[in-house]
Formats: structure tokens, sequence, C-alpha cells
């Protein structure tokens, strides 16, 4: 990696966590490298450090200092690339500072030719069945995937953003209208992608659909509700669930709620405080998940089985929390679809945020 790139992928110990999300996106979805003003190697911020640390509270304003591994992995310089391949695949990591005698950075390997992180080698299961009652009279006649936002259909943006990142192998989930999404996307050609569909003659639920795949994944495969609208880089939650050995991982939100009145304590019939407008904070399902293939065999065949119930057959240590600081948007309700109308700008330029 030249020196430049190693530049624009450094930061500071007192810069801020968002600082650290934009030097990984220039890495490739990756890493930040902190330095000191010498541009020795002080601690490196993973994606999944971020993630972690989101999990405890922590924001996009929170310091580098406060989330980054202050010993991280490295080799000195000279070390054969063959050598350093071999470490990161025992080691089970993704990245590799090369460092001189002085621990200044002089270089960065990326194992973003593993095997294991070829997004081709995925399969991803979208779940564009849903009634959509609660868009109705829309989803009458039109599939809630198919509703339009930024002049295409919402199911064509989530298409759009697994094909840049390098995803092709899709299957489609369908029911209700299940012609009008066939049609429309027929084999996925058109769209770069291999499209295969996944029929539901009752609804099933997330999991449950899942027994229906023609043929049994190899590696973990992501599943995704198909109203949903997001920014992730689904490669780095795919790292992330390999990372902690996880058997599923699921994406989460974060969700306040602010209370418009004051909230009164009481205990028996004495009233112990006050609590001004208080602010609730919650992490919430985002609908996406990544699932290991040994998962499959937990579902029932015939049955409705939802994600939630697939995730309480699994004990606690192999089931991941994967929190999204990214753009994501559920559109559920009228209010979700005006506000995704509002955020796409016209055909073709994505998110305005």
């Amino acid at each position: 990696m030249d020196t430049n790139t190693l530049k624009l992928i450094s930061l500071g110990e007192a810069q801020k966590l968002a600082d650290a999300v934009a030097c990984i996106e220039a890495s490739g979805g990756q890493i930040a490298l902190v330095v000191d003003e010498r541009f020795r190697l002080v601690g490196t911020i993973t994606d999944g450090d971020i993630r972690r640390a989101i999990l405890r509270g922590a924001t996009l304003d929170s310091n580098a200092s406060d989330v980054m591994h202050r010993s991280p992995r490295s080799v000195p310089v000279g070390t054969p690339i063959s050598e350093i391949a071999v470490i990161l695949k025992r080691e089970m990591i993704f990245q590799m500072p090369v460092l001189d005698d002085n621990g200044v950075v002089v270089d960065l390997y990326l194992a973003d030719e593993m095997e294991l992180s070829d997004p081709a080698s995925h399969r991803v299961v979208i779940m564009a069945g849903g009634l959509g009652t609660r868009l109705r009279p829309i989803t009458e006649t039109v599939p809630k995937p198919m509703i339009e936002v930024g002049g295409r259909p919402i199911l064509e943006h989530i298409l759009e953003r697994f094909h840049e990142q390098g995803f092709r192998k899709i299957s489609l989930c369908v029911n209700h209208l299940a012609e009008v999404i066939e049609g429309h996307f027929g084999d996925g050609r058109a769209y770069g992608v291999e499209i295969s569909y996944v029929r539901e003659t009752k609804r099933l639920g997330t999991a449950g659909a899942l027994s229906l795949l023609a043929e049994r994944p190899q590696k973990p495969l992501i599943v995704m509700n198909g109203d949903i609208l997001t920014s992730i880089n689904f490669c780095q939650m795919l790292a992330f669930h390999q990372e902690n050995d996880a058997l599923a991982t699921m994406g989460l939100n974060r969700y306040q709620y602010q209370v418009p009145y004051g909230v009164v304590d009481v205990r028996n019939h004495h009233i112990t405080g006050f609590t001004e407008k208080p602010v609730f904070d919650f992490f919430v399902n985002a609908g996406i998940y990544i699932i290991s293939p040994e998962m499959l065999d937990l579902i029932p065949q015939d049955r409705f089985f939802d994600m939630p119930s697939l995730f309480d057959n699994i004990h606690p240590d192999r089931r991941v929390a994967f929190p999204l600081h990214e753009y994501w948007l559920d559109i559920g309700k009228p209010d979700d679809l005006n506000r995704a109308i509002g955020d796409f700008k016209a055909p073709g330029q994505g998110v305005t945020r």
C-alpha cells in the first residue's frame, strides 16, 4: 500500500470515531490506523471494534483512543508475503500492518483476496413476499418491495447495493403478487446477478422460508427483509460474523424514544421522584441477518418460524449483535415511505445522507 493511502486511512488518538469510520471506508471497509506525530503505530480500529463499542454505549463522537486496540498484531519490514498470508489465515484476521525498526507504518496487507471474504461465494436471501398491510391501498396492486423510491422499486435499490459490493447469488422469497416481482427482475442478468425464486404458498416467516431453499449453502448466507433501505457494507457484517465465531448474527439499529411528559416515580402510594421527558435508548432488530449453514437444521419444515425463534434456539455465545451506524430505514408505514422518498434524490443518485 502506498504512502498516500496509508496517510488516508490513519488518524490521531484525539480524533473521533466518525473519523475512524471514514478511514475504514477509505481502506475498503477494513481498518483505521491510529498513529502518533511521527507516524508510529499506537493502535488500530476495525469495523468490528466500532460495532462492539457502540453496543457498550459509545457514539461516533467518542474519541478514537477509547476504542482502539492498543496492542495490534504487526510484522517487521522484510517479512515474506507468504508468511503474512499464513498468519492472517491462522489467526483469522484480515489486516496486517508492516512496521520499520522505529515502529513507523510502512505498509499494510489486507486479506481481501482470501476465499472466506469473497462476497460472490455467499448467497443472499431477500424476503419479498410480505402483504404490506400497513401500506394499503398501495400494496393491494403493488408488492411492498416494488414500491418506487427515487424513481425505482425498493428491491432494485437493494439489489444494486449487493451488486456493488460483489454479491452475485440472490434468492428472492416471494408470495403476495409474486408475478409482479418475477416479471420485473427475471433471472437477474439485467442487474448483474443470478436470481432464483423461493415461492411460498403460505406464510412461513423470515426463518421458515429458508427451509425452501433449493440448495444448502456451503457458507454463511445473508438474509434481509425486502422493505429495507440501508447503506451498510455487508462484507463488514460477514467479517464480524466470522471474527466472533457466530452461528447467527443480527443487525441492530439504535432507536430512541422520548416520553413527551414528566414521568413520576411512585412506590406504593408515595412519590419518590420525577424525571422530565426521559429518553429511552434501545437496540431494535434491523431485519438483516447472517446465518451459518448448520442453522438451517434447526428450522422446521412447512410451518411458520420467525427469525427471533431461530435465534432463541442458539446458545447466547454463538449469536451476536451487529449494531448499525449507517443509514437504515424500514419502510413499514406511510410515514416511513414518505421519509424514504425525501431521503432519495432522482433515479441513480442514491441516498442523500
